[in-house]
């Protein structure tokens, strides 16, 4: 029996000393033996370097903003903003926006296509997009049946915010989520077209300057949301470990659940 138990100790001794998750284990210890105790308290960042502020702060000031502008308030106010595009734009008319809105997700996929990678793989790219599309509806939606605003051509009282701003603006902010690391230009090209369909959404009498700014905020705040609320990737599996153990004399079976490798794959790109 002493004979059985040694040569088991044996086994459980060489099986650990070349098992890749002991070996991490190793290396996790080593790396903590000279840091601080773990009772001591750490600084907690400043409110303005979290994540939520750097997610909400850009879309706060376009809605912000655009709220102060709307009818005839604010320094320059949707009024004054209308009155000067009818009087030099008087009979403009197209329905380019209607295509434009689409236009970033088109330069995503054609980017695919021309195997730019992205931060993600095609599933957690489309969750992602899903996600932010179903926060954007809800917002958009939702404002357009509460405030009860009236377009600036007459047509119907769903002018606040703008929907086709909104949703230009939101596919904007996953384009430069998820290109940003190869080339800032697809951002600043995304962005464009954006902006141009606001533009456009006054051009054509559609919506007030109001509409379309807290339309831009309400977009990238939904892009950002949907980023932070998708903490997992879909499609990844751990790496598990099973080896032999002798604890206080009864033998039994270990399982290592190595997450350092899924970690890297799991975590996604910051929206901002």
């Amino acid at each position: 029996m002493q004979q059985i138990k040694q040569y088991y100790l044996f086994v459980v001794f060489y099986i650990g000393m070349f098992s890749p998750g002991i070996l991490v284990a190793q290396e996790t210890d080593t790396l903590k033996k000279y840091q601080d105790s773990v009772l001591v308290p750490s600084q907690k960042a400043p409110f303005f370097k979290s994540k939520i502020f750097k997610a909400t702060v850009v879309p706060a000031v376009l809605i912000g903003y655009g709220l102060t502008t709307i009818k005839d308030n604010g320094l320059y106010s949707s009024y004054d903003a209308q009155k000067d595009l009818q009087r030099h734009f008087p009979n403009f008319h197209t329905r380019v926006d209607d295509i434009l809105v689409f236009a970033p997700f088109a330069e995503l996929a054609l980017a695919n296509l021309l195997n730019v990678k992205s931060n993600n793989d095609f599933l957690n790219t489309g969750l992602v997009i899903l996600k932010a599309e179903a926060i954007n509806g809800i917002l958009v939606l939702g404002l357009k049946n509460t405030t009860n605003q009236l377009r600036p051509n007459g047509e119907n009282r769903y002018s606040f915010p703008s929907g086709h701003t909104a949703h230009a603006f939101l596919a904007a902010s996953i384009l430069h989520t998820e290109l940003r690391h190869k080339s800032p230009w697809y951002g600043i090209g995304a962005y464009t077209i954006a902006a141009s369909v606001g533009g456009l959404r006054m051009l054509n009498n559609a919506h007030w300057q109001s509409d379309v700014l807290a339309g831009a905020g309400i977009g990238i705040l939904s892009s950002h949301l949907a980023y932070l609320s998708h903490r997992n990737r879909w499609g990844r599996k751990p790496s598990v470990v099973f080896m032999p153990t002798y604890i206080y004399g009864t033998p039994g079976v270990g399982m290592v659940l190595d997450l350092t490798k899924v970690k890297t794959k799991m975590s996604l790109p910051n929206p901002l």
